[in-house]
């Protein structure tokens, strides 16, 4: 089938899921994904990404807008490859009814490079939020439904009222934060999490500056002591290797004071997102945002709880959720991502937690009704107009096939 006709047949499904839809409030699908390691499944012959887009767009699917995902494409204790990439780029050919653009991701710490690569070198080519990398991407910047503006360590963009902020992961950095330089050839995923001072400071200014605005923040990481395994040293051995020391803590760790390699300097546990969400909250009596959803820590079922968190938590007036992950074989854990449906003009959003396989307790796949949460919102949503059809792919990709066939 020619993308042209693919179009047209979008735009006819389209119009008449406009007509019929006229007089209900629009509600609007944010599909919160993350770990999908896809090295790691497709050696086993599993499409971690693949099947999980095809399982939203089939007859039992669900509705979604925009795909936000959190990081670890990749899945190699060294530094992800131009073949990650092609895989990453292949199974995201599985989607039929959304565009790639409708796909906002951010770099886990999997998905960096040793320092002396480029910061970020990697994402920036495959995940590519900018669209600077097209060919390989497949994300026309043209195409976005929703505008990308910043850079790929932190961007925002903006559905309705709904401001999304993206925050990148840096383990492209000198150990212990990082995975260090080539040279020293270090193995491991260094799961501690780390943001630049500069990645900090400017979502806290995007948080003031839109106080009239629904937020969601998503960094691969989740913020110490909000879901689940995100306390002091509760991420290894359970979840997580010992790599970039941390005490086997693996939230969102380290804060990079100077990333300059020649004059690098961090701060350890710094805790600046948690104590600015703490002391808002305490003068303001809300929270200064809607949503914290991190992935990282693979989860053993929607009902794993260790430390005394679940996947969904409320701290300081914030709602935390675990999205993590896709991967059925990257260190265990059953798949599993989380869908927002919000709907025009109401402060409350559903959220819902969709099993993509068996794994869990034999349950099948599909959303898991216990997980099912209502959570309220700082504000009434406004939802976008709704996105105009296209074809998946803009012409200006190049396609890639696996090794073989």
């Amino acid at each position: 089938m020619t993308r042209s006709l693919i179009y047209v047949l979008l735009s006819v499904v389209g119009v008449a899921a406009s007509a019929y839809a006229e007089d209900k409030p629009r509600t609007f699908g944010v599909w919160a994904t993350s770990c999908s390691h896809v090295p790691a499944d497709i050696k086993r012959g599993r499409e971690s990404l693949g099947d999980a887009i095809r399982q939203s767009e089939g007859p039992d699917g669900f509705a979604w807008d925009v795909m936000i995902d959190a990081g670890d494409l990749s899945a190699s204790q060294f530094p992800p490859t131009d073949e990650d990439g092609e895989e990453l780029q292949i199974q995201y050919r599985a989607l039929k009814t959304h565009r790639r653009e409708q796909i906002y991701n951010v770099p886990g710490n999997h998905d960096a490079p040793y320092y002396d690569q480029g910061p970020g070198s990697w994402f920036r080519k495959w995940g590519d939020p900018l669209g600077e990398h097209t060919e390989f991407s497949g994300v026309d910047p043209k195409r976005r439904p929703f505008p990308v503006e910043g850079n790929w360590e932190r961007y925002r963009f903006q559905a309705g009222n709904l401001l999304f902020l993206m925050l990148a992961d840096r383990n492209d950095a000198p150990s212990p934060v990082g995975r260090g330089h080539s040279r020293e050839r270090n193995k491991g995923g260094y799961p501690p999490g780390a943001v630049t001072r500069e990645t900090f400071e400017w979502w806290k200014r995007q948080v003031l500056d839109n106080q009239d605005k629904l937020i969601i923040t998503m960094h691969h990481h989740a913020l110490r002591d909000t879901t689940t395994g995100s306390g002091h040293g509760e991420g290894h051995p359970r979840y997580h290797g010992s790599t970039g020391g941390a005490d086997g803590s693996s939230y969102l760790y380290y804060l990079i004071e100077k990333d300059d390699p020649d004059d690098f300097q961090f701060t350890s546990d710094a805790h600046v997102f948690e104590d600015f969400l703490a002391d808002f909250h305490k003068e303001h009596g809300r929270g200064a945002i809607d949503f914290w959803i991190g992935g990282h820590t693979h989860m053993r079922g929607p009902t794993d709880h260790h430390g005394d968190k679940t996947i969904t938590e409320t701290k300081w007036g914030v709602h935390f959720l675990q999205a993590a992950g896709l991967t059925k074989f990257h260190a265990g854990g059953n798949p599993l991502s989380r869908l927002l449906t919000l709907t025009d003009g109401k402060d409350e959003v559903l959220v819902r937690t969709w099993l993509h396989d068996r794994s869990f307790q034999k349950q099948p796949v599909g959303f898991y009704a216990p997980a099912t949460k209502r959570l309220k919102l700082r504000h009434r949503f406004v939802a976008p107009p709704p996105i105009e059809p296209l074809a998946p792919f803009s012409d200006k990709v190049r396609l890639f096939e696996r090794q073989g066939q």
